[in-house]
Formats: C-alpha cells, sequence, structure tokens
C-alpha cells in the first residue's frame, strides 16, 4: 500500500539534490545548455583532428549537462506523478532534448562524407583517442550512408515509417475491447492487459480457460486490422535497410548494434538443441499439476507450494549484500554505499511511478536506483537487479571517458542479471529448507524459460516473417497465424497443447514493432549465467575480467567487450553452457 512521500525517513529516498542543490541550479543550468545549442560554426571542420576535436568537445560539454537536466527531471516526475510541477519540468527537459537532437544531426552526414583514408586517420590519431571507436563506426557505417540530402529525406520519412507502430500501440491500449470475464466468485472483471496475466495465476482452470478464450477472441476479431499494421512495419523495417544497403532487415538491426548476425543464427540454434530440456520441463510441471491435459492456459499458476522470502528492506539488503559476496570487497563497499548515500528511493509512496530502474548521469557523483519496494521475492531479487544496473553505470562513467562511457543496450541487462543468478545460487547453497530449494529452482527455471526460450521464439518469428516480406511473400494473417502456432508446438513439445488462439499471440506482442529487439533478453542472459560459471570456477580472476567488462562502457563492439568476461558469443560455449544450467537445475527439481 502506497504511503505519504513525507513520512518516509531520509535514508530511504535518492538524494537528487547530489544532482542539483536548488531548483535555480536546475534553470541555470538549462540556460547554459540553452544557449549553446548552435554548433554551425564547427560545420565543413570535421575532416580535421583541431577541427573534429573542437566540435565534439562543444556537443559533449552541452550534453553532459543536457543529461544531468534530463535526469533529474524525469526522477523529480518519478517522485509524485500527480505533481504539475514536476511535469512541466520533465517536458521542458524532453524538448531540450529534442533541440540539442536536431542541433547535432548534421555531425553524422559530414562524418560520413570524409574520405575512408581521412576516417582512418582521424581514427589512429593520438589526440582523438577517446572517439576512436565513434570514428570506426563512421568509417564501417559509410556503405550504409546516404548523401546529406537523401539523409534528410529519409529522416523526415521516420514519422510515417513508424505510423504502423503508432496505430498498434493506439489499438492496443486505447481502442482495444477489453472482454469482461467472471472471476472465482462470479465477479464480472475486465481483463485488461495487466489483468489478463493475473487472471491466468488464478488457481480456478475454469477462470483461466474463459480469460484466455474471451482474450483472444478479442484479437482474431482485429486480426486483419493488426495484420495490416505489423505487416506495414515489417515493410518499413525492409524498406529502409534496403534503402541503406543493406542486404535484409535483420543485417541492418544488428549493424546498428555493432552485433555480428552470427550471435542471432547461434542464438536460435542453441536453442533448438535446448528444446528437449524446455519439454521435459513441461513434463514434470503436467505432471506435478495433476492435469490430464495442460493447455496454454495452465502455464503460468504456481506448481510450488508458497515459499516467498518476506523479509523487510534491511534484511533483503544484507541477503544482497551476502549473495553477491564473490564480487569482492570494492562492489560490497559501492552497495553500502548505495545504501548510505542516497541512491536508493526504496518505498511505493503516492503518486510514485510503479516498478523499478536504474538511471543516471556521466559526472553525475553516483547513479540512482528506483524501487518499490515489498517483502516478496521477487522484489528481493529486484535490489540484487537494479543494483547490477547501478554498478554497471558506476564502473563504466568512472573507467572511461563520455565518449565511451555509455555501454549499448545489447549488454544493457549482463550486469543486473549476473547479481541475480549470483544471488540466487548462494540461497541454494546456503537454504536447507526443501520447500525453499524448490521455490528457488522454479523460480529461476521459470526466469530462463521466460527470458532465453520465449524471447528466443519471439526472434525467430520475426526472422521468419521478415524473410518472408524480403522473398516477395504476403503477410497474411493466415501466413504469420502459421508461423506462429508451427513455432508454438515446436517450443512447447507433446506436454502442451498448443489452443488455436495461440496462434494469435504474434497480434499482442508490442516489442515486434521494434524489429529484432527481443533476442538480446536471450543473450543478455545467456552472457549472464556464463560468466556466473567462471566466477564460480575461477573465482578472482574471473572477477578481474568481470570488471574489466563493466569498465568498458562503449568502447568497443558489445559482443567484442562479453569476450572480456570470458563470454564468446561467436561461439557455441555460452549459449549450451546456459541450456546445461537450466537442465541442471530441472534434474534437481524433479528429484525434489
Amino acid at each position: 500500500m502506497a504511503i505519504d512521500r513525507n513520512t518516509v525517513p531520509a535514508s530511504r529516498k535518492w538524494r537528487l539534490e547530489d544532482l542539483f542543490s536548488t531548483p535555480e541550479a536546475w534553470e541555470a543550468c538549462y540556460a547554459d545548455v540553452e544557449a549553446s545549442l548552435d554548433f554551425s560554426a564547427f560545420e565543413g571542420t570535421l575532416g580535421t583532428a583541431d577541427g573534429y576535436l573542437a566540435c565534439m568537445r562543444a556537443v559533449n560539454a552541452a550534453a553532459e549537462k543536457l543529461e544531468r537536466l534530463y535526469v533529474y527531471a524525469s526522477m523529480k516526475h518519478d517522485e509524485d506523478t500527480r505533481r504539475s510541477d514536476n511535469t512541466a519540468l520533465y517536458s521542458r527537459a524532453r524538448f531540450l532534448a529534442t533541440r540539442f537532437s536536431s542541433a547535432v544531426a548534421w555531425i553524422g552526414p559530414e562524418l560520413t562524407s570524409l574520405d575512408d583514408a581521412v576516417l582512418a586517420a582521424l581514427a589512429a590519431d593520438p589526440a582523438l583517442s577517446e572517439f576512436d571507436y565513434t570514428l570506426r563506426r563512421a568509417a564501417a557505417s559509410k556503405p550504409h550512408t546516404l548523401s546529406r540530402e537523401t539523409e534528410q529525406t529519409l529522416s523526415m520519412a521516420g514519422s510515417a515509417l513508424s505510423g504502423c507502430r503508432q496505430v498498434f500501440s493506439m489499438l492496443n491500449n486505447a481502442d482495444f475491447p477489453f472482454p469482461t470475464v467472471k472471476d472465482e466468485n462470479g465477479k464480472p472483471v475486465t481483463v485488461t492487459h495487466g489483468v489478463y496475466g493475473q487472471m491466468l495465476r488464478s488457481t480456478d482452470r475454469g477462470v483461466r480457460r474463459r480469460t484466455f478464450k474471451a482474450f483472444y477472441a478479442e484479437f482474431i476479431r482485429l486480426a486483419n486490422t493488426i495484420t495490416a499494421a505489423y505487416a506495414g512495419q515489417v515493410d518499413a523495417d525492409v524498406f529502409s535497410a534496403r534503402a541503406h544497403r543493406y542486404p535484409s532487415a535483420l543485417a541492418a538491426a544488428l549493424d546498428r548494434e555493432d552485433v555480428d548476425e552470427s550471435v542471432y543464427r547461434h542464438l536460435i540454434a542453441a536453442v533448438h538443441r535446448g528444446l528437449p530440456a524446455l519439454h521435459r520441463y513441461y513434463t514434470v510441471r503436467k505432471k506435478m499439476s495433476g492435469l490430464s491435459s495442460q493447455h496454454m492456459y495452465d502455464l503460468y499458476t504456481a506448481v510450488v507450494p508458497d515459499a516467498e522470502l518476506r523479509l523487510d528492506y534491511e534484511q533483503a539488503f544484507a541477503l544482497v549484500k551476502e549473495g553477491l559476496a564473490p564480487l569482492g570487497k570494492e562492489y560490497g563497499q559501492l552497495l553500502q554505499k548505495a545504501h548510505d548515500e542516497g541512491w536508493i528511493d526504496v518505498e511505493e509512496t503516492e503518486g510514485k511511478r510503479s516498478g523499478a530502474y536504474s538511471t543516471g548521469a556521466y559526472g553525475a557523483p553516483h547513479p540512482y536506483v528506483l524501487l518499490n519496494y515489498h517483502p516478496c521475492t521477487s522484489d528481493v531479487f529486484t535490489i540484487a537487479h537494479e543494483l547490477g544496473h547501478a554498478m554497471h553505470t558506476w564502473f563504466s562513467s568512472h573507467a572511461q571517458p563520455q565518449e565511451k562511457a555509455d555501454y549499448r543496450i545489447f549488454v544493457a541487462e549482463v550486469a543486473s542479471t549476473v547479481n541475480e543468478i549470483l544471488l540466487l545460487r548462494h540461497l541454494l547453497r546456503t537454504t536447507d529448507d526443501r520447500a525453499l530449494r524448490k521455490y528457488l529452482l522454479s523460480y529461476y527455471m521459470d526466469t530462463l524459460k521466460g527470458t532465453m526460450f520465449r524471447q528466443t521464439q519471439f526472434a525467430e518469428f520475426e526472422a521468419v516473417a521478415h524473410d518472408m516480406a524480403e522473398k516477395g511473400q504476403p503477410l497474411t494473417a493466415e501466413a504469420l497465424c502459421k508461423v506462429y502456432y508451427d513455432l508454438n508446438r515446436r517450443y512447447y513439445g507433446r506436454s502442451v497443447v498448443s489452443d488455436p488462439e495461440i496462434a494469435y499471440e504474434w497480434a499482442r506482442i508490442p516489442h515486434f514493432y521494434t524489429a529484432f529487439y527481443v533476442y538480446k533478453y536471450a543473450t543478455g542472459i545467456i552472457s549472464a549465467v556464463a560468466i556466473v560459471d567462471r566466477i564460480e570456477r575461477l573465482g578472482e580472476a574471473a572477477v578481474r575480467d568481470y570488471f574489466g567488462f563493466l569498465s568498458s562502457g562503449g568502447s568497443d563492439s558489445p559482443v567484442e567487450l562479453l569476450k572480456l568476461a570470458g563470454v564468446d558469443l561467436t561461439g557455441r560455449a555460452p549459449f549450451d553452457a546456459a541450456i546445461k544450467s537450466f537442465s541442471d537445475a530441472l534434474d534437481e527439481f524433479a528429484a525434489l
């Protein structure tokens, strides 16, 4: 239950005055950035080391201040979303960020217009060492960069090309005809997106079945409209890739992240090899539930008796520190600093944004963490998870120059998941409670199932859909449903009835409108498992390597940076290790 923020002790609130001591200081910084947004004097000078360095010094100085403004305003907004002054502050920060983006839009096209030899010389110049990766990426993107006029035209077309995403968003959130079903007590309940997940966890199978049937009935009725939206989005992805001379939409998406296409292929192939373990999981689940037939609407109920960790926040934080002890003394001291020095906003208060996240700004004294802590197992793991993000930000921003401090989305979930797995394995090592052990193993398998297997199923669907469009095959509702239904049967196996309605599940996944994004959830958890395995096997040497990764920011390709921690996603080893980890957990779970 949310409480009044004024009653929360200062020790459980984040300290935003570490970013700006007063509102007046924020306003002064805003005015300073606003006055520095004209970089046109540097146009035409990027071909020399002095010109490029002067330009980037000016741009990055403004960017550092802007980031601090934006982070402060967004956190003030999230403290209490009801306050109009907080909302206004956040809107102003977003507006200033848009102006900044427009002011620097010329830099990329000018860089890529330079001769290869000039770019290579700039990248090799010791005076520009902090920009070498940026310059190498600019050189690599040259084959896919069009003339300045054409790039500007495509940029102006961005709103039109993203229109299908907006159509789906409005349909899915604003205009969707959410059905009404009766709950366990016969009370009518409107099945929104959030309620749908809750209802599928009901112990009443009739409620689960009614909810599943009614919810998907609405997607089936809207199938033609949603198909048109998704097919339009895929067409936009294909058009953009071809316009920029990529062989496929997949190649274009992965190149933007500087990720080799082999990683995507390795992921799907490895998960296919691991499907027998997933099928065995569903067989065990079916046996435990006592069902003669296990349907898609039966897969989210608990099959393990409640063994929640009902710890207050201080107990939970202490447990997280214990679990992360393998990362060493320095890491533990930083965790304590986070606890003691205003990094973390703990309590659920009135008007506060829901959920949890970590954020930060380069040059700020420290990162921040938002929680809405309740005494349950998932929230204990959330502490570990969000502090993983915060520590990644801390190490990268302290080790790297501004240009290289921001790590890519591809590796954004690695540090957070490493923390969760370390905590879980600590609990498994230290508990003799059979019920808690079963609960933790189930929790771990469900995490791997939802992140590694399910997101890879989504990734495979995206790859097939885009491949069909690139070959000129029509993306009809019937064709997309067949692809998805066949994948569903392959992934879930014979112990689960693939109900006809599940063929339409693709129609309700918002992530599909940001192509080739979801696979990063899977590679993130696979990398984390490999890192934890290595730490447990090699000890301090592996921890040093892991800290090298945490400190690497965005200084190279994310796949190359993961190699610092001993994870090579261009080979089979980390993928197979994650499948083995799932299988080992299942073996113990089945024995219990």
